[in-house]
């Protein structure tokens, strides 16, 4: 990935930026959609994902070449489901489709990055699903993130809010899960971790909370 903290953007270099993570129906979105109130900008590399994948978008030439017409729909877009399928049973096939997917959302999320710095946000949020996983993001000197933080909720709600979300089957999102960082991974991570296991006063109240320890961080840096 593109190094964010050191870019020819200086106003990116000075940015505060957060990554957001969380498992699979832990309610990043939610959260994301929170800050987005409060001025933040928001960076949703799986939102980046999906326009590459969308109809003519920029991977799908590559993915068509790869892996045949059978994984593009009539539209011209990624066949989701057949793809799913593919990649959580042949881990080969799963690197083939990230070794062509991930150098895309790098460049977009980058140029999204430089963007949104030019805005003058308190803080940029970078939201991640697999940021623990990546070893991009962390695990890096400097890391690309200056505060980590995670969405986590019961796995049972993770599984019931998939279900009612996407329609998937039990055994496929156990698989998702499974493939994913546990977490106990995630909040050892983390510097701050908001706890979607109430309704939504109660998410809305600990993101204000996150919220103002950022500014008050910024404020003292």
């Amino acid at each position: 990935m593109a190094d964010l903290n050191h870019s020819p953007n200086q106003k990116l270099d000075q940015l505060m930026k957060v990554g957001l993570t969380g498992g699979i129906g832990s309610g990043k979105s939610a959260v994301a959609h929170l800050l987005e109130k409060e001025g933040v900008i928001i960076i949703d590399t799986d939102a980046i994902a999906h326009a590459m994948t969308a109809p003519k978008g920029a991977a799908i030439a590559a993915i068509q070449a790869h892996f045949g017409q059978d994984f593009i729909n009539p539209d011209q877009s990624l066949n989701r489901t057949k793809m799913r399928e593919l990649v959580f049973n042949d881990p080969k096939a799963k690197l083939s489709l990230e070794d062509i997917i991930h150098p895309l959302i790098t460049e977009e999320t980058l140029r999204l990055a430089q963007e949104a710095a030019l805005k003058n946000p308190p803080y940029v949020v970078f939201m991640v699903p697999l940021l623990i996983e990546s070893r991009k993001w962390l695990d890096q000197a400097p890391p690309r993130i200056n505060y980590l933080v995670v969405v986590d909720c019961p796995e049972k709600e993770q599984i019931r809010r998939v279900q009612e979300r996407n329609g998937l089957s039990l055994e496929m999102i156990q698989k998702i899960i499974d493939q994913q960082a546990t977490r106990q991974q995630r909040v050892e991570r983390a510097d701050f971790v908001i706890h979607n296991d109430g309704d939504f006063a109660h998410l809305e109240a600990q993101t204000k909370v996150l919220h103002q320890r950022i500014l008050a961080d910024l404020t003292r840096n």
